[in-house]
């Protein structure tokens, strides 16, 4: 069915590259206008595990919405930073019009055993995958409360259980999944849905470089995509090493539209039956 977004303004956080563009690109092609959010520069504790999105990722992904014949408003902005993400988003609906939507997908990846994470490490991660989603909620709802709309947060396999070297990104994950089913209780009054997404490993810059790799062929000093395919793969019950940022993308469209009017507090996951294993 086309057009089940006509008509409705968006908000992506993460939208620079990798899944963030997928959905914004996504459900442009369904008739949404968005706004596009990213930070566009690195993370300390990030820097050298996988390059950061830049400036010219996110104009990218303004070229490919407006090619669907879509408005887009996009924003350097950091959803660590309250204040940032507010203006960004007042911008956004000052010249869109409103707000029906939300996709808080911005997120970082790292990695080291629980207890020998540093401080840092510890703490960038929670608040860039955790508080950044409670951030972008808080700029997002009272622009919401009056028409409602649909949120969905980003969430893991790791919001499901426990991954060995990402105890900080599954601490983070798993926080976001009580976060949404709280939100989903107090916006529930307002027609406000909330839901999370919970993809396996996704075919973007977080999972494919020497970092990630190492965890998948562990002990291996010289790691390579093609060594760590086979862990990759066995992550998951149907056999592929990873899916696709549209395989997300298109879970978050229904959880958006109106095909999901009636779906709020729920974990969807789209992981090739990582969850069960």
């Amino acid at each position: 069915m086309a057009g089940r977004m006509e008509g409705k303004v968006v908000l992506v956080t993460g939208a620079a590259r990798g899944q963030g563009r997928s959905h914004a690109v996504r459900l442009a092609q369904e008739g949404a206008d968005v706004i596009a959010v990213d930070l566009c520069a690195g993370i300390d504790t990030v820097v050298g595990k996988y390059p950061p999105a830049t400036r010219e990722d996110l104009d990218q992904t303004v070229v490919e919405v407006e090619k669907l014949d879509r408005r887009v408003v996009a924003r350097v902005a950091d959803v660590r930073d309250q204040a940032a993400l507010d203006g960004a988003v007042a911008d956004g609906i000052a010249e869109l019009g409103r707000l029906d939507g939300v996709v808080a997908n911005a997120g970082i990846a790292s990695y080291g055993r629980a207890w020998e994470l540093d401080d840092a490490t510890w703490q960038d991660m929670l608040d860039v995958n955790l508080t950044g989603v409670w951030h972008t909620a808080k700029a997002a709802i009272p622009r919401m409360m009056d028409d409602g709309g649909a949120m969905v947060f980003t969430s893991s396999i790791g919001g499901f259980k426990g991954i060995a070297q990402v105890g900080h990104y599954v601490s983070a994950k798993h926080g976001v999944v009580g976060l949404m089913r709280n939100l989903a209780n107090e916006l529930a009054p307002y027609r406000i849905r909330v839901n999370t997404v919970h993809p396996t490993n996704v075919d973007t810059h977080m999972i494919q470089n020497p970092g990630t790799w190492g965890m998948f062929a562990p002990g291996d000093p010289e790691p390579t995509q093609e060594k760590a395919i086979p862990g990759f793969t066995s992550l998951n019950a149907l056999a592929i090493p990873w899916i696709e940022s549209v395989d997300v993308a298109n879970a978050v469209l229904f959880l958006l539209s109106d095909e999901a009017r009636y779906i709020t507090g729920a974990t969807l996951p789209v992981d090739a039956g990582a969850a069960i294993k």
